[in-house]
């Protein structure tokens, strides 16, 4: 738990390979370590990680977060969980083309999945994992005016959707005198992919932060959380390149003022921009694996960048 002193960090920590490609011995431990660091959020989802699992389907992740819950009791208090729904294969090596969705009945089934692997009777953040088509929007949002309306959801998000499902999906739980979708989670980073490409790990077409998206959530007082924020370590390991997608001449540009900022300041150039993205009102999920990343990136909260450096990190590509 924080002291009375430990400020509240807005970053959020990202359990996705928490019990696969992260033992339980260090999942523990990144989770204390974030909780006395001041963090509040922690992000999961019901199919983390079926690609990596023994299984071929997910729920390692959200089972490890309820055992830590389960032996750290009083977190509880301090602690959020987001989790989401959407996303899990309907059976091992189905998806993307047969995954769970988001029909009334398959929403309706992963929050009792997840709240028993929890071990928890309330989610803070449930997030629709990516659009499904197949269903109306109206009717997603039905399900989850139920799931607030009886307190097991208290907020409701969405996670790779265009911004137009999302408008829609708003206005239908504000015509229900519902809880409307307040938060947005996206692929977001410092650099930007060549138009028509998308980023390693990111298979929707709508899964990447745009200036559309984020114009919309300003305009409506909607968070956004960015996942991969930091390339995967690639700002400041030399051992993982820069995916191709970001190669462009704009990046080049980009790089140069990221390092004069960074060498200025005599920080990594993953702190600066996690600092450039709280400075944009915009909530960066860690995923490291290791306690030496989370505490440098934890570091990076304090860090309030100058008008200055602010103007040349944003200068034209």
């Amino acid at each position: 738990m924080t002291t009375r002193n430990t400020p509240v960090s807005p970053l959020v920590l990202g359990a996705m390979s928490f019990g696969t490609l992260v033992d339980e011995e260090t999942s523990f431990a990144l989770l204390d370590r974030f909780v006395e660091r001041g963090g509040v959020w922690i992000d999961t989802a019901d199919c983390y990680s079926f690609w990596v699992s023994d299984t071929g389907q997910g729920g390692a992740s959200e089972e490890v977060l309820g055992r830590w819950l389960a032996a750290r009791p009083h977190a509880r208090q301090q602690i959020r969980i987001s989790t989401k729904v959407g996303a899990e294969p309907l059976w091992p090596g189905s998806w993307p083309e047969h995954r769970a969705g988001l029909s009334p009945r398959a929403i309706r089934a992963a929050v009792e999945g997840s709240l028993e692997r929890l071990g928890i009777d309330r989610i803070d953040l449930l997030w629709l994992h990516q659009e499904d088509r197949t269903v109306a929007i109206e009717e997603t949002v039905d399900a989850l005016a139920a799931l607030t309306a009886d307190a097991t959801v208290s907020r409701v998000g969405a996670s790779n959707h265009p911004a137009w499902r999302i408008e829609r999906a708003r206005a239908h739980a504000k015509s229900l005198g519902s809880t409307p979708i307040d938060a947005l989670q996206l692929n977001s980073t410092y650099l930007r992919t060549r138009p028509g490409t998308l980023p390693p790990g990111v298979a929707h077409p709508f899964g990447v932060l745009s200036d559309e998206q984020r114009d919309f959530a300003v305009a409506n007082g909607i968070e956004i959380w960015a996942y991969t924020p930091l390339l995967s370590g690639a700002y400041d390991n030399p051992a993982k390149p820069v995916p191709e997608v970001y190669e462009h001449p704009g990046t080049a540009r980009r790089l140069a003022a990221l390092d004069e900022v960074s060498d200025a300041r005599g920080l990594g150039r993953g702190q600066i921009v996690l600092a450039w993205q709280l400075a944009r009102g915009i909530r960066p999920i860690l995923g490291g694996s290791k306690l030496d990343q989370l505490e440098v990136a934890m570091d990076a909260a304090a860090i309030a960048l100058s008008v200055d450096e602010i103007a040349l990190l944003d200068g034209p590509l």
